[in-house]
Formats: C-alpha cells, sequence, structure tokens
C-alpha cells in the first residue's frame, strides 16, 4: 500500500510539472508574440518631385530603417498631385513645397493639410542666357515668371526688392502683374506654369527659377543667376501631412530624421546655395 502511495504522489508532481512548463511555454510564446509586434515594420509613402527633395528622403531612409519604418518614395511630375495625394490618403505626407503653397491649396480645395516641418530654404534666381547683369536686359525684355498666385506673388516680390520693378505700397508677396507700379525698362513680365520656367531660360530673356530647377541647366545662383532672392521663413521647402496624422510617430520620425546632422551635412556638401538647411 505504502508503495501505491508513492507511485501516486509522483505521477501527481510529474503532471503539476508538466502544466507549469507548459505556462512557461505559454508565457514565453505571449512575450515573444508581443516582441514580434513591437518589431513590426512600419510603412509611410511620401511623394515628392525632384532633387534634393527626393535625395533628401533617401538620407532620411536608413536613419528610418533603423526605428522600424520604411520609407517608400513616390515620384510626381507636377506640382498638384502631391497635395492631392495626401488629402486622398495615397500616400503618407509630402514633401515639395512651401507653406503658402500648402495653405492655397487648402482654401481652395477646403482641405486641412498641414506644415510638420520646413526643411530647406530654397532660394528664388533670374537667370539669363544671353545677358551678364540685370543693366545688360535691353528695353521691354521678356522676364518669365510663375503664374500660379503664390509663387507669382513671391516672383513679383523678389524683383520688387531687387530694385527692377516697383509694387503698390502694401502688396507684399501676393501681389499680380497689374500691382506693378513702376517698370522703369517696361519689362514684359510674361507668366507661365511653374514647371515650365526652365524651358523659358531658352526663349525668355530672363527667367526666375528655383535652385531646384536652374540645377539640371548647371546654372548656380552665385556664378550664374543675375540677382539671388534673400530667404524667406514662410518659403522654406517643408514637409508636409494631414491634420489627422501629422502628429503620428511614423511622421514625427520621419521629421527627425529630414532634420538629422546627416541630412545637414549632405546639404551643406552638395547644395551649399541653393539648399539651405531650416533647421538648427
Amino acid at each position: 500500500m505504502k508503495k501505491i502511495l508513492m507511485l501516486l504522489a509522483a505521477i501527481v508532481l510529474i503532471l503539476a510539472g508538466c502544466g507549469q512548463s507548459e505556462n512557461r511555454s505559454e508565457e514565453s510564446g505571449t512575450k515573444e508574440e508581443g516582441t514580434e509586434t513591437t518589431q513590426e515594420e512600419i510603412n509611410i509613402k511620401v511623394a515628392s518631385i525632384n532633387p534634393p527633395m527626393t535625395e533628401i528622403l533617401e538620407v532620411a531612409q536608413p536613419l528610418l530603417e533603423e526605428e522600424g519604418i520604411n520609407l517608400e518614395i513616390v515620384y510626381v511630375s507636377d506640382n498638384i498631385q502631391p497635395n492631392n495625394a495626401v488629402v486622398e490618403k495615397e500616400v503618407d505626407a509630402n514633401f515639395f513645397g512651401h507653406g503658402l503653397w500648402m495653405e492655397t491649396y487648402n482654401e481652395n480645395n477646403g482641405t486641412d493639410l498641414v506644415v510638420v516641418k520646413p526643411i530647406y530654404h530654397a532660394t528664388l534666381g533670374l537667370y539669363s542666357k544671353n545677358y551678364g547683369s540685370v543693366e545688360e536686359l535691353p528695353e521691354g525684355a521678356t522676364i518669365a515668371i510663375p503664374n500660379d498666385p503664390t509663387n507669382r506673388g513671391r516672383a513679383l516680390a523678389f524683383l520688387d526688392d531687387q530694385g527692377v520693378i516697383k509694387l503698390k505700397e502694401g502688396t507684399g508677396i501676393y501681389g499680380t502683374v497689374q500691382d506693378v507700379e513702376e517698370n522703369p525698362n517696361n519689362f514684359e513680365l510674361q507668366e507661365v506654369d511653374l514647371l515650365m520656367l526652365a524651358r523659358m531660360y531658352d526663349d525668355a530673356d530672363a527667367s526666375v527659377m528655383y535652385p531646384s530647377y536652374a540645377a539640371p541647366l548647371d546654372l548656380l545662383p552665385s556664378r550664374d543667376a543675375l540677382l539671388v532672392e534673400n530667404p524667406l521663413e514662410e518659403f522654406a521647402i517643408s514637409l508636409v501631412a494631414r491634420e489627422d496624422n501629422a502628429d503620428s510617430e511614423p511622421i514625427q520620425k520621419l521629421a527627425e530624421a529630414m532634420t538629422s546632422p546627416e541630412v545637414k551635412a549632405f546639404l551643406e556638401e552638395n547644395y551649399p546655395e541653393s539648399a539651405i538647411p531650416a533647421f538648427e
């Protein structure tokens, strides 16, 4: 009888041990599953147009990978698609324009895009294929400027600031050609699509261009521009998202990566004149 009792006790101990082992396995499995969840890769899409915007995103990609975030750059061909894509939630953010361009889009479309972070200043320049200075431009010369309200106003304010024309007092950065009060040399201000300005370098006497459009023509502000704009905070090229996702962790991590020392060093080395960091 004593032997039977000892045998039963041993069986109970074995079964109890198996139960504890199973519990430990289940707990271990739960932890392992939880670990996999926290390490799961997050995917975000950002619409952009051309360098240096796309290159900045490329510099940010490996930094985000370390945070478990996979950044997909969606290349677009015009300056309307990026905002539309964010609004339609085809992408999570865009990186191509400045805050005032975004605000104008919001006003026209009833949307809620917001600036997440200013990244760099892209200063306007006045370029000419045939003339070496503004003084050399002939009477009645054609100067190409953007035709959209935001960039047109900026271009006119730039020409006003540089003394090429004079706008009515109080016009600021929202002027139109009708606001030109003085035009001593009777320059013809020809309005064209923003993306056509580089082509106008061949056709017009001078063309107001952003560095990203001048660079493919091998034009540098300090070397080739007749005039160069002074940087303006409201025109910094910025990361833009929707109001409902701008504060999300992936977008904030993206903003951190795009304002990292690595990005700053890249801009200073590759675009010292045309893409001045808008962050410390």
